[in-house]
């Protein structure tokens, strides 16, 4: 009876939430928060707190995404909200540990589902991350979940090698596509692998070190890594997440990506767009490509990748941080909102069936960032 339920469960929660998409397309309001950048984002993260667990937006997204919980997490540590970091993560591993696995969404009723619905390769990486950022106390019965996941996983995804299997098809960072064993996904990996041994978890095998030879080996092109072994394109995702989470720290890669997404101006006139025209046509999930959804991860920008952005050139100390930040600052201001992305000059993304969404909890990265 219980597989039945947790099934149930998770329809219903996917139902919801694409039924939150087409009600916001059509009939949503996009609220204007006052004040400055930093200002507007101070709001936006502090509605985003239910007393209960952190929302992904302000929008259509009213409930847990774990891929972009895990991509906050440690800002709002750094922002002081390990309480409250502590409190969504135990509210997760909860619902999780009912459901019996790890999906990417949780609603407010606990019905735990992917969206879109395919398996996700990132949920259990960036929930480790979140565990080890905020150094979360695990209890006996959550640590025996995470290993039982932690083998399921490797059979799930990985080969003997530890590389991610061939021609497997799973929900990423870019989910409006199908890639062939992208860099971002080899990233994750690579990052559950470094959280295992912080964890002191016990059924993961390969190291950490493992995914930074693949990502040097099979991705880098001189310049960036690319954004799968299908392609030679630069996608944000791909080129950026193995910087931003550290599985690759090499200060003269990092200065050839930067300098080739300002030689391609992907930083104008806002930092930054998804990526290039792609060299050729990618595949696209269903209901997701570029009838319904026209340049949602081309060269649209997206915000996410933008803080990522400002991110990297703050660690290593690149010049252009301060234009880029204000410029994203402005960004910001223009909406009075920390948009979810927007059209290549810099206007709100329209498609015929989607409507970016407004308050995104990835303000809370921009937070962290300093003003020089």
């Amino acid at each position: 009876m219980k597989p039945l339920i947790r099934a149930i469960g998770a329809v219903a929660g996917l139902i919801h939430a694409e039924y939150r998409q087409l009600y916001n397309r059509y009939f949503g309001k996009i609220e204007r928060f006052p004040g400055n950048a930093r200002e507007i984002c101070q709001q936006i993260v502090d509605r985003l707190w239910y007393g209960d667990f952190y929302r992904t937006s302000l929008g259509h997204y009213n409930f847990f995404w774990m891929r972009d919980f895990g991509t906050v997490a440690q800002s709002l540590v750094r922002l002081n909200q390990t309480t409250h970091v502590h409190h969504t993560l135990r509210w997760a591993l909860r619902h999780y540990m009912r459901a019996g696995a790890i999906k990417l969404c949780i609603d407010k009723a606990g019905n735990v589902f992917n969206a879109p619905g395919r398996q996700s390769i990132d949920a259990l990486p960036w929930l480790l991350h979140s565990l080890t950022v905020s150094e979360y106390n695990l209890n006996d019965k959550e640590r025996e979940f995470l290993n039982k996941e932690l083998r399921n996983y490797s059979s799930t995804f990985l080969d003997e090698s530890g590389d991610i299997l061939p021609n497997i098809i799973f929900a990423e960072m870019r989910d409006a596509v199908y890639y062939n064993r992208s860099a971002y996904a080899i990233s994750l990996v690579g990052r559950l692998a470094q959280c295992v041994d912080s964890l002191n978890l016990s059924d993961f095998h390969f190291a950490p070190e493992r995914y930074s030879d693949i990502l040097i080996h099979n991705y880098w092109t001189g310049d960036y890594f690319r954004a799968d072994r299908s392609s030679q394109t630069f996608s944000s995702d791909s080129a950026l997440m193995p910087f931003f989470l550290g599985i690759v720290d090499d200060a003269v890669m990092v200065g050839k990506t930067m300098d080739y997404i300002t030689t391609k101006e992907l930083n104008k006139p806002y930092p930054m767009k998804y990526g290039e025209e792609p060299e050729k046509p990618l595949r696209y999930r269903f209901g997701m490509g570029p009838i319904s959804m026209p340049n949602y991860t081309e060269t649209s920008i997206w915000t996410w990748h933008a803080t990522y952005y400002l991110h990297l050139l703050k660690r290593y100390n690149r010049a252009e941080y301060i234009e880029q930040y204000r410029a994203f600052s402005s960004l910001i201001e223009r909406h009075g909102s920390y948009p979810e992305l927007l059209a290549p000059d810099g206007s709100w993304y329209y498609a015929p069936f989607y409507r970016a969404d407004p308050g995104m909890i990835w303000a809370a990265l921009f937070l962290e960032l300093p003003e020089s």
